[in-house]
């Protein structure tokens, strides 16, 4: 018989049906091959429940334990029986794989972040409003070095920084504020040294009426508050001296070999010695020491 007249076999139906139809990649066909489910890890805690696949055993853990095998995980079911399984896949926690991990450390505690200053880092802490108390500095280097260091402090105690631009006009300036009781001032003097010019004006500051008890004036030895960063954080053993008649800015950055012509050499040097600065250990404590004594006069007043 030609091909062409043979009669079609028909299609099987009902239970017996092709279930794959004539093509097993095409559109629609059954997923017959369903991909087993993912097992999670989960780290071992004590009272965890779990189910060994296995056996169907299911129980709390109770404790982990190291053996020449390897680590086994123990479990208690609901009448006390205890029974180890090694730790690792063919667990189940309600009726999901799981594969079972050694427990997480505790981490050793912390240690506090701390400040440039060396107090505890307040993270995400509001600076607070600003006292009537008040820090003065005799210049915008001053100003800036006392903010690097100590800035987290001064926001944390709200406390302002002003600059004097100089010592000269001190006496007018503590006169002007009326220091008090809730009006502290504390003062900060470069080259506060027996018989100096800063000296002497600072004896004549607290000689004035409502200074004592009210206004606290401490100071450094150095000429310049540059000298107060330590010497090794730009490559000196010892700032060099600058003979009298020379500008000690000028004659420093003569000295490191850094260009000194103008104002914006002196900028841009003391710039470069300040990012030198990274914490209160950057800093003579000849400096350091009166600072911290300057904030706590000033915070004294609640």
């Amino acid at each position: 018989m030609p091909s062409s007249s043979r009669p079609s076999r028909p299609r099987p139906t009902g239970s017996g049906a092709d279930r794959y139809g004539r093509d097993v990649l095409a559109a629609g066909a059954p997923d017959l091959h369903r991909r087993r489910p993912v097992a999670t890890e989960v780290p071992v805690r004590r009272d965890l429940v779990v189910e060994d696949a296995t056996t169907g055993w299911t129980g709390a853990i109770t404790r982990v334990e190291k053996t020449a095998g390897g680590m086994l995980v123990e479990l208690e079911d609901a009448r006390g029986r205890k029974r180890s399984f090694p730790l690792g896949p063919g667990f189940m926690i309600d009726g999901k794989p799981v594969v079972l991990t050694p427990p997480q450390r505790r981490p050793a505690d912390a240690k506090p972040v701390r400040s440039a200053s060396g107090s505890v880092y307040v993270e995400g802490a509001r600076a607070r409003t600003a006292r009537a108390s008040r820090i003065w500095v005799e210049g915008k280097h001053d100003a800036e070095l006392v903010q690097k260091v100590w800035g987290h402090d001064l926001r944390i105690e709200g406390v302002v920084v002003e600059m004097l631009d100089g010592a000269d006009n001190l006496a007018e300036r503590v006169a002007d504020f009326q220091p008090g009781p809730t009006r502290r001032l504390s003062v900060l003097v470069d080259h506060l040294v027996p018989g100096s010019k800063e000296t002497r004006i600072a004896e004549q500051v607290m000689r004035q009426k409502g200074s004592a008890g009210n206004v606290l004036i401490l100071g450094h030895p150095y000429v310049d508050v540059w000298q107060a960063v330590r010497p090794a954080r730009v490559g000196l053993r010892e700032w060099p001296r600058i003979p009298r008649g020379t500008d000690i800015k000028v004659g420093t950055l003569a000295a490191l070999g850094w260009p000194h012509a103008d104002q914006i050499d002196i900028a841009e040097g003391w710039k470069r010695i300040l990012s030198t600065v990274r914490s209160y250990a950057d800093v003579e404590p000849t400096l350091s020491g009166r600072i911290e004594e300057l904030i706590d006069w000033v915070t004294q007043d609640g």
